[in-house]
């Protein structure tokens, strides 16, 4: 959940498209300076846009103004720099806390108004303090399961009672707490391995929904990730939900109402339901991706949370790109990811 992860100014053609659109996403990552007027705004700025020939884009504050550029009154770039230090500040705060902190108390704690906070907190990291704050809890919970107190996990996180917990993780942990500190012990994941174009897919699930699409793998790897697990082959039944999966690998431009069982840190989700938008047949850099989650400076958390999808094709990390436009890496090898993409372009073009 690291906020302050550096992040250089991104590439010319990106930051011009970025600004042509008032892209809110990049503000922070650069800043426009208007040669006319001799003011500097963020990228988002609702003013009308100059000519292309009477501005540049400098990589921040400090530049424009030791070149001469006052800030805008409208979008008030200066601003942005303090706004970042505040949500710093605020998180730092949340991390330290041992119980619930209220808006009212953080925010005094920043110098800014409850109400005025909450909107700069939520466009700095996709989510209010509050559950920033509930997030954060239930990361050190699910950290501290895995000693096997689970008791003392999730009264160590700041929750006031097991009930609380139980509460909020439902549908988040997938696993009970039990379960979780244990390795997937008391849970049984049926799977099965089945044939593609693309080769051998395995595919599990819990009865929640899919926990593990994966290509090149068979049922030592799931017992390596979930050791605990009670496995049991598919049966008739199961293989129904296989046949949509192998549908979906087949046709990865198709988007299948397939239930899932996946979790992971706030941020990872956040990362994984932003690869879900990512419309078939097109495709992200990492830093668009870390933008899109509200999160620009964050790009090698969003590579790390793009790597930890535990479902391919279904999330469509595939669809991730570096940033020159080349295929990039791939947990299953570059040639699959590559025919995965290729199939959806053909799908998209064939809509046209």
């Amino acid at each position: 959940m690291d906020t302050t992860e550096a992040l250089k100014m991104p590439p010319e053609r990106e930051a011009l498209d970025a600004f042509a659109r008032r892209d809110r996403s990049y503000d922070g990552r650069f800043v426009v300076c208007v040669t006319t007027t001799m003011i500097y705004c963020r990228p988002s700025c609702s003013a009308r846009r100059p000519r292309p020939e009477n501005f540049f884009l400098a990589s921040g504050n400090d530049e424009a103004e030791s070149r001469g550029f006052r800030p805008c009154l409208r979008c008030k770039p200066d601003e942005a720099a303090r706004d970042a230090v505040a949500v710093e500040r605020a998180i730092a705060l949340l991390k330290g806390a041992g119980e619930r902190m209220s808006l009212a108390e953080l925010s005094e704690k920043v110098g800014y108004s409850p109400d005025h906070f909450s909107r700069v907190f939520r466009h700095a990291t996709g989510l209010t303090p509050a559950a920033y704050g509930r997030a954060l809890r239930l990361e050190r919970a699910r950290d501290g399961l895995s000693d096997g107190d689970v008791t003392g996990a999730i009264m160590e996180a700041g929750y006031g009672s097991a009930s609380r917990f139980y509460e909020q993780a439902k549908g988040r942990l997938g696993m009970t707490p039990s379960a979780w500190a244990n390795g997937g012990a008391g849970v049984t994941i049926h799977w099965a391995t089945a044939q593609t174009s693309l080769g051998t897919i395995l595919v599990a699930a819990t009865d929640k929904g899919v926990c593990r699409l994966s290509f090149g793998e068979g049922e030592g790897d799931l017992q390596d990730r979930f050791p605990a697990a009670q496995l049991a082959e598919g049966g008739a039944e199961f293989e129904k939900l296989v046949s949509q999966v192998v549908a979906a690998v087949e046709q990865p431009a198709t988007t299948p109402d397939i239930p899932l069982d996946v979790q992971g840190t706030a941020f990872q989700e956040r990362i994984w339901a932003e690869l879900r938008k990512i419309p078939a047949g097109e495709t992200r850099t990492y830093a668009e991706l870390a933008a899109a989650a509200g999160k620009p400076k964050a790009v090698r958390a969003a590579g790390s949370a793009n790597g930890a999808n535990n479902v391919a094709v279904l999330i469509p990390c595939h669809r991730v790109v570096r940033s020159d436009g080349t295929v990039g890496g791939y947990a299953y090898g570059s040639e699959i990811k590559a025919q995965l993409l290729a199939r959806e372009k053909e799908k998209a073009q064939t809509k046209l």
